[in-house]
């Protein structure tokens, strides 16, 4: 699910922390207890309750984009870590429900506050719950993590030399954003201008 709520940046990190000593078998509340038993099997030790500081277990969601709320910002885009949702700078975006791990990392970077977790079920009719299906998934999901980290990392190297601007595709020289405040203050400006063009509409639609 790659969610973060093990306090690691992914699900590979935690299992490396886990191998090392450095984390417990029991901070995966995505897993719940099946997880913590498959890993315990794993590392032949007894399994444990899972750790409710880093959270509870919840049914599963997907993303879902209110489009006619959606101002195109990309930061949902940026946050999503396998590649679930598809869209530009300034258009509409959507979530590929068939991809989403419902991780939710998307929702906190979103200013207008229209992405929705969904149950899958509410969105696909009968879930595939069977241990093989959910493993499928779950191999498929990886598969759209690593190839995305291989990605940014190939985006990076070729970047040294550029940097594109994710709100406007502009693309300026290295020491264009020698001040990083410089780069914050124009993102801030971006998104408060397509803020108060959204509240403008709502103004309209709602006389």
């Amino acid at each position: 699910m790659q969610c973060g709520q093990c306090g690691y940046s992914g699900c590979e990190p935690y299992a490396a922390a886990i191998v090392e000593g450095r984390a417990d078998i029991n901070q995966c509340p995505p897993g719940d207890d099946d997880g913590i038993r498959s890993i315990a099997t794993l590392l032949g030790i007894e399994p444990k309750p899972l750790n409710t500081r880093h959270g509870l277990p919840k049914p599963r969601v997907v993303a879902v984009i209110d489009e006619n709320l959606c101002i195109g910002c990309t930061f949902c885009i940026r946050a999503c870590p396998v590649d679930a949702i598809v869209g530009a700078a300034k258009q509409m975006h959507t979530v590929l429900t068939g991809e989403c791990t419902g991780c939710e990392l998307c929702m906190a970077p979103c200013p207008m506050d229209c992405i929705a977790m969904v149950p899958v079920v509410e969105l696909q009719g009968t879930a595939e719950n069977s241990a093989d299906a959910l493993k499928r998934k779950a191999d498929h999901a990886r598969s759209r993590y690593q190839f995305r980290q291989q990605r940014l990392s190939l985006d990076k190297t070729k970047n040294k030399e550029t940097t594109v601007s994710p709100l406007t595709d502009e693309i300026y020289p290295q020491d264009h954003f020698a001040g990083r405040n410089c780069a914050d203050s124009r993102k801030h400006d971006i998104v408060q201008a397509a803020l108060r063009r959204a509240a403008a509409m709502r103004a309209q639609i709602n006389k």
